[in-house]
């Protein structure tokens, strides 16, 4: 099966020849094959998306929030379809797939209350017989480039908002997990969206690139590595447009000997393997403080051994599903490969015991690890985690702000004092205590620091309202000359 872009609420083939072939990670089987849409394609749907937005803008916002809680509606009906579709194509476990709608469905939630959130203010008589207020207004057509790792949440993390603000949207998921997102794209029209307020165009970075310089988009949101992350940035602020784009991480785990053990190993193994390490939000270095290494260390194997490994969509008691592809699966086994060269000591060995079918690499703990090492400074986005033994909370801190990220961080203590004096200290964004992934919810935005995000303005919560409005000051005078003729 061959997708079709979603444009102005119809089903439209691409004229790209060339697809990206989407497998099911959990056996390696093709699925479908998304196409490489061209910059006529790419223009073709914003053109449409920029003839809606000049009745959508005009919409009462009302209006606008209604048909979101309806969308919202269609979503908890299609719950499980929805999980299914991300499995299916992302090779997430049942309950990790679930996530991934849920959280998108709260943020469609958050925006039905957009009302709320647009309210600007008015000072009257600023000067004489002068009134000023502001309105926060659309921007006009923007663009979302949304990665393979959760293809629910974070289409859902952008348009929205952006939709619910009277802009509309063009959206382009990753070439390896496009299913969920047309599947989205089509219950907002279900739910009463006009056609061509939001989008689908398939494709890869032809169409990433027309995105980022089409002089009709407004403002580009991007999820993805650093690498890329950076080359969105400064390609579409340069061409004038609003921008947020997040990037990769290298997120700390810090326990301290006082740590409750039994939750905070509950907690890593969740942080470093849930979603097979596939996330910028993955807990991927752990550095122990103290005395309390040899215990976690010993513990952390323990659990390990229990995670089984199976095909996600055929086992919902499966501990950890596959990772996307082919070559990320070859790209981690050798990784661990270049580990046990370099004489660290595989406490746990993700080469061992995999199904036969699909792409599948074990939860592997790394133990030995120095801040130096390339394994505690690169994000290897997968299940691979590296533990540390450091002699106090400081060293930890050097260690978790030497990488050069800045998504989360964690500690794990049952004193105040420290938990303090990390968040004081430590440079990222997001930061757990006690939390294995302090990932927010929809209210409040998603706060990367340093080379974690390009940009001002984050997803979510009020900075994703305001990353999709301007604000409008306007001035009225009103002079009383009727008022005093009247004697008044």
């Amino acid at each position: 099966m061959t997708l079709q872009n979603y444009v102005g609420g119809q089903l439209v083939a691409s004229s790209g020849s060339e697809y990206t072939t989407v497998n099911n990670p959990s056996h390696g089987e093709p699925i479908a094959h998304t196409p490489h849409s061209t910059v006529a394609d790419v223009d073709q749907t914003v053109a449409v998306a920029q003839k809606a937005f000049l009745t959508w803008k005009a919409t009462p916002v009302l209006k606008r929030a209604s048909i979101l809680f309806r969308y919202k509606e269609l979503l908890e009906q299609h719950f499980d379809e929805l999980t299914a579709l991300v499995t299916r194509e992302n090779g997430k476990t049942i309950p990790e797939s679930q996530g991934d709608v849920r959280r998108g469905i709260e943020v469609v939630e958050l925006a039905s209350g957009i009302a709320q959130l647009l309210k600007g203010g008015r000072l009257p008589n600023i000067a004489g017989n002068i009134d000023g207020e502001t309105s926060r207004e659309p921007i006009g057509v923007c663009a979302g480039i949304t990665p393979f790792n959760f293809p629910a949440m974070v289409p859902m993390w952008m348009f929205p908002m952006a939709i619910a603000c009277g802009n509309t949207f063009v959206l382009k998921p990753s070439e390896k997990t496009p299913l969920t997102a047309m599947r989205l794209a089509e219950l907002a029209t279900q739910a009463g969206l006009p056609d061509g307020v939001l989008n689908v165009v398939n494709g890869a970075q032809e169409a990433v690139e027309r995105l980022c310089t089409h002089t009709d988009i407004a403002a580009v949101s991007f999820v993805g590595s650093t690498n890329v992350a950076e080359i969105v940035y400064r390609t579409a602020s340069q061409a004038g447009k609003r921008v947020q784009s997040a990037g990769g991480a290298k997120n700390a785990m810090v326990v301290m000997p006082d740590a409750d053990m039994d939750s905070t190993v509950r907690a890593i193994i969740g942080a470093a393997y849930g979603c097979a390490g596939q996330r910028c939000m993955a807990g991927s270095t752990v550095l122990a403080v103290g005395p309390v290494a040899d215990e976690l260390v010993e513990r952390l194997k323990s659990a390990i051994e229990d995670i089984a490994l199976k095909a996600t969509d055929e086992h919902p008691d499966s501990g950890m599903g596959a990772v996307i592809d082919a070559v990320a699966c070859e790209r981690l086994l050798q990784t661990i490969d270049q580990i046990e060269a370099d004489g660290l000591t595989l406490v746990a060995d993700g080469r061992q015991d995999l199904p036969e079918a699909g792409y599948f690499v074990g939860p592997t703990l790394v133990d030995g690890v120095k801040v130096e090492m390339d394994v505690a400074q690169t994000e290897l986005f997968g299940p691979i985690l590296a533990f540390g033994r450091v002699r106090s909370l400081p060293e930890a801190i050097d260690w978790a702000n030497s990488t050069g990220y800045g998504n989360g961080a964690v500690i794990f203590t049952k004193d105040g004092g420290s938990a303090r004096y990390f968040k004081e200290n430590v440079q990222c964004g997001m930061i757990g205590v006690n939390v294995g992934v302090p990932a927010p919810m929809a209210a409040f935005s998603f706060s990367g620091w340093n080379r974690s995000f390009f940009g001002d303005l984050h997803v979510q919560g009020e900075e994703g309202m305001y990353f999709y409005t301007r604000q409008q000051v306007s001035f009225t005078r009103w002079d009383n000359d009727y008022v005093r003729a009247q004697g008044w």
